[in-house]
């Protein structure tokens, strides 16, 4: 009986059994002696596939909710009264296969959210008392070291806390390509370790997880019902209404029971219900695996329409952290090496943030800066004097040198304008009484800021706008840099609000992409609010409207081609819907369409209006790592400053005047000038947990 059970539960048992039914009754009705017995048959088929119809309608009635499985109801249970028993039993085992199709797509369609909870690790090894063992992921505690072996799945989010590897991240952000970990580094739960060992510290478990996280978010978006899907469930609540009025109208005007029935099974919309929130579902669950949270369905929509995108400067458009950019070389007795050497031991005893840019460049092109200066005169608004290895060396600016009787600093000052006309902060360093070169430092444009915004204008967006608190010479060089057609420079978070808010009285619906707190207010204001970076914020990953998880800036433009997408495809599945329906409808009122050739055309509706998002967000697109990206000008750059607020012409995004390798001696070098190529797998299938039969809510009372 148990085994009965189980294969009755199966989604293609019950049309089986009908459809063999159907099959038999065939059969029977052509030979007169057993057509009463065919007719039994017959009704049986209809009775097999229409029990669970049957049930599920009374149940929906109790919630006060008429659906399509009532009408199916209603025009079996009518036409197996009448004598329609191929009728009855047509339409019913149609309906039945149609519900296993649409099961098994859906859940194809849904499968996303599953592949997540997949990724979700089960065990972690954890050092207790010097013995390694194994226990829950949810049983690990804060502040553990838990190890993580080659092949194995990081259990926890946490630090680094001791070897090396790399880890798949693609679960997380979207990223393909293994991430190198060493001590410091975080980590997140799920992703998967490809070579190493890694010992990590704790600082998040089970549900403080950033997946899990995900998780929660995505389940709510896809729940979450977009404008024009609430619109469809008002039209429905007196739609299919409507169509019982009408068929018993027809009916009785007609004298026709069989026209009143047929007009129930292919009236109601279930195409039209299912039509929106299976594009909704798809389209956040293609998001997900590509790195990029959604809200919901409201989310998506308002993103399709965006026309203007409004982006933070300093770690958005840039990396964030200040680096030595240019060594130029004044002295023709020293090399670059000895100018941030000589620069690096100057700065080895000094608070100043951009101390750390230079110590930081010394130690990756691997220069020696040994010990701390022997004295250290700080001299405010103008750099520093210091004594080092028996030499004086200063690095400031040319107030600097002047104070100290510095001489020959003609060049050191040309070489020092043009340095921050291209954004750079110069700092002139000088070994006891002569110029020994310039550094400059600054905060580096991210490699595929251009590429972001060219895909954006490509998509349809007619403004991309840089935010800044910055000073106007520096913002405008990193605009140009990264083809911005706007920069405002100088900006508090409030002026950042005010231009959000300027910008949506001129009619843009704009999209404010930021990563700081500073840029909440503006973030809060904009019809869509982006984080970038937001795998490390739990914040981030539950307020924003859209959460980048990594920090590819290719993944904006990407959301915005997906959310376009999203809406081109339930504008699609409206259309599809409402012409099956009237084409019926018609159809039926003219003669010609009996009752199970409208059942059958209908589910062929709902099926294809549930296939089709398979198919948009599953299309394959050129891959990240076949696509280039910008590259830093090497040297430093002469970009024209505008005032900020001046649109920046092609000439200047493209344009830099290099400071000449003519001069042997004063090479302008550029550290980390190298093409970074963000690579994302955006080939994927959709996919996420079974759900519910989203047609069966036909209406809602």
């Amino acid at each position: 009986m148990s085994t009965l059970r189980s294969g009755m539960n199966n989604r293609w048992a019950i049309p089986a059994v009908s459809g063999l039914l159907i099959i038999v009754a065939l059969v029977m009705l052509q030979v007169p002696r057993f057509d009463t017995i065919g007719n039994i048959v017959m009704v049986a088929a209809a009775v097999v596939a229409g029990t669970r119809i049957v049930m599920n309608a009374a149940r929906a009635l109790r919630a006060k909710v008429i659906g399509i499985d009532l009408l199916v109801s209603v025009a079996a249970i009518g036409a197996v009264v009448i004598g329609q028993y191929w009728e009855a039993a047509a339409v019913t085992f149609l309906f039945a296969i149609g519900h296993a199709l649409e099961t098994a797509t859906l859940n194809k369609t849904r499968s996303a959210l599953a592949e997540l909870v997949a990724v979700a690790p089960d065990v972690a090894i954890v050092m207790r008392d010097g013995e390694q063992v194994e226990v829950s992921a949810a049983a690990v505690i804060m502040g553990e070291t838990v190890l993580v072996k080659n092949g194995a799945k990081v259990p926890v989010d946490g630090e680094v806390a001791g070897g090396t590897g790399t880890l798949d991240e693609a679960s997380i952000t979207g990223e393909s390509m293994p991430v190198a970990k060493v001590i410091g580094d975080r980590v997140f739960a799920g992703t998967v370790s490809r070579s190493g060992f890694l010992q990590v510290f704790a600082t998040g478990v089970g549900a403080d997880t950033t997946l899990a996280r995900i998780i929660h978010r995505v389940e709510d978006a896809q729940e979450a019902k977009a404008k024009t899907q609430v619109f469809m469930d008002r039209f429905s609540a007196w739609y299919t209404p409507a169509i019982m009025i009408l068929a018993l109208v027809v009916g009785v005007l007609a004298t026709d029971v069989v026209l009143a029935l047929t007009l129930l099974v292919i009236g109601c919309p279930g195409a039209l219900v299912i039509s929106i929130p299976v594009s909704i579902v798809a389209g956040v669950g293609r998001a997900a695996k590509d790195g990029i949270l959604i809200k919901g369905g409201e989310y998506l929509e308002t993103s399709a329409k965006i026309t203007a995108v409004a982006v933070d400067k300093t770690g958005t458009l840039t990396m964030g952290q200040p680096r030595v950019t240019d060594v130029v070389v004044l002295n023709r007795g020293m090399t670059r090496e000895q100018v941030l050497t000589w620069a690096g031991r100057a700065e080895a005893g000094s608070e100043h943030p951009l101390a750390e840019a230079i110590l930081d460049a010394a130690k990756r092109e691997g220069f020696s800066v040994i010990g701390l200066p022997e004295s250290i005169e700080p001299v405010p608004g103008k750099g520093i004097a210091v004594n080092t290895g028996g030499r004086r060396v200063l690095i400031g600016n040319l107030a600097l040198l002047a104070q100290y009787g510095i001489e020959g600093t003609a060049v050191a000052a040309r070489i020092a304008d043009e340095l921050a006309e291209a954004g750079r902060t110069p700092m002139i360093v000088a070994v006891d009484e002569g110029v020994a070169g310039v550094v400059g430092v600054a905060d580096e444009v991210r490699p595929d800021a251009a590429q972001m915004v060219k895909e954006l204008h490509a998509g349809g967006i007619k403004k991309v706008i840089m935010l800044t608190g910055d000073a106007p010479l520096v913002a405008n060089a990193v605009g140009a840099i990264a083809g911005v057609d706007e920069v405002r420079a100088s900006l508090l978070p409030e002026d950042k609000l005010n231009v959000v808010a300027q910008l949506q009285a001129e009619g843009h619906v704009v999209a404010m992409v930021g990563d700081g707190v500073n840029d909440a207010p503006a973030l809060a204001t904009a019809n869509i609010g982006v984080a970038m970076g937001a795998a490390g914020s739990a914040v981030a990953v539950e307020t924003a409207d859209i959460a980048l998880m990594g920090d590819n800036l290719l993944k904006l433009p990407e959301a915005i081609s997906l959310a376009k997408r999203t809406v081109n495809n339930m504008r699609q599945n409206i259309a599809i819907a409402l012409i099956t329906v009237s084409l019926l409808l018609l159809g039926v009122l003219l003669g010609g369409v009996t009752m199970s050739i409208g059942m059958l055309l209908h589910e062929a509706s709902v099926l294809i209006v549930i296939v089709t998002p398979c198919g948009c967000f599953a299309a394959d697109v050129t891959p990240l790592s076949q696509q280039r990206c910008p590259r830093h000008p090497s040297g430093f750059s002469r970009a024209r400053a505008k005032p900020a607020g001046q649109r920046h012409g092609d000439g200047e995004r493209n344009g830099a005047v290099r400071y000449g390798r003519e001069h042997a001696s004063q090479s302008a070098t550029s550290i980390g000038d190298t093409c970074h190529v963000d690579r994302g797998d955006r080939g994927r299938a959709v996919a996420g947990p079974p759900g519910g039969r989203l047609s069966d809510h036909c209406a809602v009372a």
